[in-house]
């Protein structure tokens, strides 16, 4: 029996591929945006068990009035994919506090309102799957990241504590921490820079923004394998609290609980 999936930010990008790989499994599949036009458009006609909705998920009524729009409609919704979201890649002094606000306001907020919205309908069948769309950069920050990485370190910290609140409830969840993937999240339609001149930081920044446009467009993740792999762990009865996805994430991970290992054997060493 095909399973229903919710999919926020499924018009472009990773939410895209994971809604196309969910329908080819022969899924029911009702994928969100803040346009629905984008959506159908991204998608095109002629299959039954694809359904687009807007949505903007920072509106939280307008969370709950997709998610009980989906269960009147189709009984339930079995798998969650919260994967909205953009990036506020720079320097953190360069941005205004709106702006970081923003960061956390949609990345954060925005998914914990998806989430609220859902997970009471899982809870009364007690059975459904929330995944979660994290980012290495939710394990790891480096500079030029601090931003984003904050708004991920809070999803992770949030979906861990959560994850076992849900489990006794027959609730599943995976966090999904890809590296970078061959997706348009670097360019100007997902990705948003610091706009405070700081000459203090010129030289850095100019060496970070040339960074990341040589690696828009050629980073070595491929999004419909990722996809691939989160509707497999999905049809399956156990799912691994975690999967951190691409060479570049698992080395970047490696090396953070490296350090940390050593920083807690010298903590130990100091008393």
């Amino acid at each position: 029996m095909a399973k229903v999936w919710m999919v926020t930010g499924a018009s472009r990008g990773l939410g895209c591929e994971i809604a196309r790989a969910a329908l080819d499994a022969g899924e029911t599949v009702v994928a969100t945006a803040r346009s629905a036009d984008a959506v159908r458009e991204a998608f095109g006609d002629g299959n039954d068990r694809f359904h687009a909705l807007a949505l903007d998920i920072t509106d939280a009524e307008a969370a709950n009035s997709v998610a009980k729009e989906i269960v009147e409609r189709f009984g339930g919704i079995d798998i969650l994919v919260n994967n909205a979201g953009y990036a506020e890649l720079g320097f953190f002094e360069t941005f205004t506090d709106e702006a970081v606000r923003r960061q956390f306001e949609v990345n954060l907020f925005g998914t914990m309102n998806v989430a609220r919205a859902v997970v009471p309908h899982m809870r009364k069948r007690r059975s459904g799957l929330i995944v979660t769309i994290s980012s290495v950069s939710g394990l790891v920050s480096s500079a030029g990241g601090a931003v984003y990485s904050a708004s991920k370190f809070a999803v992770e910290g949030w979906m861990e504590g959560f994850a076992q609140e849900l489990a006794p409830l027959g609730v599943r969840s995976l966090l999904v921490e890809p590296g970078m993937l061959r997706t348009d999240f670097m360019d100007g339609k997902s990705a948003s820079f610091g706009s405070i001149d700081i000459p203090d930081y010129a030289k850095a920044i100019a060496q970070y923004r040339a960074f990341i446009d040589a690696a828009n467009g050629n980073q070595s993740g491929d999004p419909k394998l990722l996809a691939a792999r989160i509707v497999e762990f999905a049809s399956q009865n156990e799912t691994p609290s975690r999967l951190v996805f691409g060479e570049d994430a698992r080395q970047w991970a490696g090396a953070k609980v490296d350090q940390l290992r050593q920083e807690i054997a010298g903590s130990a060493d100091r008393g």
